[in-house]
């Protein structure tokens, strides 16, 4: 069974979110980049089925240069090897595409990858990527049993969890749950040594049209001072959360 499982390059969650002076891009300087935490949970399933059932897993990252640390731990973590497309990501579709055009070729029996990434959170490329290659889609999944030539995943609902059964090749979107969070391998230093020798291969851009590009970004307010108010003084609360809370 071979396995692509799609990973991305997110800033860390401790990353301190600036933009460019004139809002158009986000400022990379000094951040921490890691892998998007969704996309974990399914390589971490990947690498379950690697080890119960002797399938082959291969990474796939679309990105430039600076994302290659972020994919030597994926092969840490226990992946066989990677695939690096050499693009700045820029929207959802081209990204997609840039998948399917690796994916077509690759005879793979499932790919795997996060629901969304947590920096844009679109949560649109698995749903594309399985349009792209006319495959079957399973979106939100928090358990996957693979049996042949069939999938069982079961995914999340309103109210409920429902299990669906997929003939593969098929798409596969995970989030958390799909292995529990104690579950997530912490990469040893047989694993980081082994991952310097493992193949990474580098292929260029199909030229994909971006369809969609960003026009500005602004950060979040900061909030405002505290004001403490006397238990005593009712009447200044009720005036401040009347003129300046404009919540009554």
């Amino acid at each position: 069974m071979k396995i692509l499982v799609c990973i991305s390059s997110v800033p860390d969650t401790t990353s301190k979110i600036n933009f460019t002076a004139d809002k158009s891009a986000f400022d990379k300087n000094g951040i921490q980049w890691v892998i998007n935490p969704l996309d974990e949970f399914a390589l971490t399933k990947a690498v379950k089925l690697q080890e119960s059932q002797g399938a082959t897993v291969t990474v796939l990252n679309v990105g430039d240069a600076t994302t290659e640390p972020v994919i030597r731990k994926a092969l840490a973590i226990g992946a066989n090897d990677a695939v690096r497309v050499n693009l700045d990501p820029k929207d959802s579709f081209s990204t997609a595409k840039e998948i399917a055009a690796v994916a077509q070729n690759g005879g793979y029996d499932v790919i795997l990858c996060g629901k969304e990434s947590i920096d844009y959170n679109g949560g649109s490329v698995p749903g594309m990527l399985a349009q792209l290659l006319n495959q079957p889609f399973v979106n939100a999944a928090v358990g996957l049993d693979i049996n042949g030539s069939e999938a069982t995943a079961v995914r999340e609902i309103e109210g409920g969890k429902e299990t669906i059964s997929v003939k593969l090749p098929a798409v596969i979107a995970g989030q958390k749950g799909l292995v529990d969070e104690k579950e997530l391998i912490i990469p040893n230093m047989r694993g980081i040594m082994s991952a310097r020798t493992k193949p990474l291969q580098v292929v260029e851009t199909s030229a994909s049209e971006v369809k969609v590009q960003g026009v500005s970004f602004d950060s979040v307010p900061p909030r405002a001072a505290v004001k403490m108010v006397s238990a005593d003084n009712l009447d200044e609360l009720v005036r401040l959360l009347h003129e300046e809370a404009k919540v009554i």
